[in-house]
């Protein structure tokens, strides 16, 4: 394995997954370019021979992926624009050994996130417009709750690449979700009744897409 894996005191756990996903793509044979301007940077044009697409590179330490929509609520910021999503995952959230490289059809992910957007906004879900929605790679579809919706497209796409992670990013892996500024959350129902520390935590998991046990609030007086 080549030191391109291996975590550099000076790039983070996220910068590594990505240039894992980019590395990844260069041994499939393609050629891959910055694309100034799109998509807040993770965007990138990839070539190979006479087929060329464009891609969103979208990393994640808990398995589940995301994409906000846009002011006007019409369609998916960077995914609507995209051919292909690369999603460069921990293969699992609490003891990641590999990262796993995915090479996603975009028309499956929109419609995944579809399904799942439709699915929250009927339970009666707030998302705020700018928020991302969260899908799970690994978490199988299901009817319910909501947030198992459009889940799965890591199972349906099985990695092009895996990579074995070093010692150090094992050590300094943080969940992604609780980098978040978890506070801009806002509920998803109105209620008079105080709110409890489990209540928080089940809306918040739901509209973040992950489980309730990920997520951490801290109270000051």
């Amino acid at each position: 394995m080549t030191n391109v894996y291996q975590t550099p005191e000076k790039f983070s756990t996220k910068t590594t997954l990505f240039r894992i996903g980019e590395e990844s793509l260069r041994k499939e044979g393609w050629e891959v370019n910055s694309v100034p301007g799109a998509g807040a940077g993770s965007v990138r044009r990839i070539t190979r021979g006479n087929e060329s697409k464009l891609v969103s590179i979208r990393t994640t330490q808990d398995t589940y992926i995301a994409f906000p929509r846009d002011r006007e609520d019409k369609r998916w910021v960077t995914l609507s624009d995209v051919d292909a999503v690369v999603a460069v995952s921990v293969d699992d959230r609490h003891n990641p050994q590999n990262a796993n490289v995915h090479f996603l059809d975009a028309e499956e992910v929109r419609a995944r996130f579809d399904r799942s957007y439709a699915a929250r906004m009927k339970a009666g879900h707030r998302i705020p417009i700018g928020r991302g929605v969260w899908v799970g790679l690994y978490q199988k579809e299901a009817a319910h709750p909501p947030s198992h919706v459009g889940g799965g497209i890591g199972l349906m796409y099985p990695p092009i690449a895996q990579v074995p992670l070093s010692a150090e990013f094992r050590a300094s892996a943080t969940s992604e979700e609780e980098e978040l500024a978890v506070d801009a959350a806002q509920p998803e129902e109105k209620s008079e009744a105080p709110l409890t520390i489990t209540e928080a935590k089940r809306r918040l998991a739901e509209t973040f897409g992950v489980s309730p046990d990920s997520i951490k609030i801290t109270i000051e007086a």
